[in-house]
């Protein structure tokens, strides 16, 4: 008996890879023919078989000393040890058990491995937009402090000027609706 692979596992790893995120490591309780079975299926060059869950914590922990961040995908008892190990864990929240719904720090409610890259490509577009709206705020406080300090610009002025920049940020931020 094994574990099946999920239809959309090949092709999750595939568009993960794309993003730039290489290093992929299964780590399984299942036996060792069975987790071989499985990560040829699913296109994984590493995988680690009949670990126990202080085991996969010690498999996260050594994969952290060599790539330096980790994520964790899990679904039972036995992962959540591991992704709470991780710097990120993601739970398959319908299958999965509550300790590993728990655990997650993201929580797939659908079981849908092909939300991860989407998570992944959402969550750079954030911290871009995010530094993006810094910059702006930044540029316009280091404009209007000097100006203002000065006596070249009164208050109503800088104060219409402040809330255009709020605005830019605002409009900045609501890109990630697209």
């Amino acid at each position: 008996m094994r574990d099946e692979i999920r239809p959309e596992a090949e092709e999750s790893l595939k568009r993960i890879k794309d993003l730039g995120i290489a290093g992929f490591v299964m780590l399984t309780g299942d036996n060792e023919e069975a987790a071989r079975i499985i990560a040829g299926k699913a296109g994984i060059l590493e995988y680690r078989a009949g670990l126990l869950p202080e085991e996969k914590v010690k498999a996260v922990e050594e994969l952290k000393r060599r790539y330096g961040r980790v994520a964790m995908v899990g679904d039972g008892v036995n992962d959540a040890p591991a992704m709470v190990a991780a710097d990120l864990g993601i739970a398959m929240g319908a299958a999965g058990t509550d300790v590993a719904i728990e655990t997650g720090d993201i929580v797939l409610m659908s079981d849908d491995l092909s939300k991860i890259p989407y998570i992944l490509h959402l969550s750079r577009r954030t911290v871009n937009i995010i530094k993006q709206n810094i910059a702006i705020s930044l540029a316009i406080i280091s404009f209007l402090v000097p100006i203002a300090l000065i006596g070249w610009i009164g208050l109503v002025p800088g104060l219409l000027i402040n809330e255009v920049g709020g605005l830019l940020v605002t409009i900045n931020g609501l890109r990630l609706l697209r």
